[in-house]
């Protein structure tokens, strides 16, 4: 256990120390920084919109929109608050992955007929040890977005109590 914490804690001061993109920085600039994008998405204006996705272990989506002369119009952090309220009910699943890049992982339920994709988020105001962003598909549109929340198997995160278990909250 102590080296999947220990991993962890890297990963995270990993995520920490990625130098901010300021708007009006050249292409070049971004790119030995914060190197290859993992993913570029051609816009209508002749710019790019780059995507660094740390799924299925990170808790971070950067974008970086860059217009047609290769220089940072803005960059955002696609799991901010504000930009998950952004999926709404009736979009596809390509609007979304433009949205939130890759996911982190995929599962179907039968009963209700949805797929449900999830990414890892922020959990520094959520219970338990772990935060998860969910979009509920039905027919390749989204029907509602949801969070889950993982909890430690012996509670030693909460001071000791508690017990395993998912919570969920749903929002539509």
């Amino acid at each position: 256990m102590r080296p999947i914490v220990f991993a962890l804690c890297l990963l995270l001061a990993g995520c920490a120390l990625f130098p901010r993109i300021e708007p009006g920085q050249p292409v070049a600039q971004v790119r030995s920084e914060h190197g290859a994008p993992t993913h570029s998405i051609p816009q209508a204006d002749g710019g790019e919109l780059w995507q660094y996705a740390t799924q299925p272990f990170g808790t971070t989506f950067i974008q970086v929109r860059f217009d047609a002369a290769g220089q940072v119009v803005e960059s955002w952090d696609g799991f901010a608050p504000a930009r998950l309220a952004q999926i709404r009910p009736g979009m596809t699943e390509g609007e979304v992955t433009e949205r939130l890049g890759p996911y982190r992982r995929i599962e179907y339920f039968a009963l209700s007929r949805e797929h449900v994709w999830d990414w890892n988020i922020s959990n520094a105001d959520g219970p338990g040890v772990a935060t998860r962003f969910n979009v509920h598909f039905r027919d390749g549109r989204v029907a509602r977005t949801s969070r889950s929340y993982e909890y430690g198997r012996d509670g030693r995160v909460f001071g000791g109590f508690g017990g395993s278990g998912v919570g969920i909250g749903v929002s539509f």
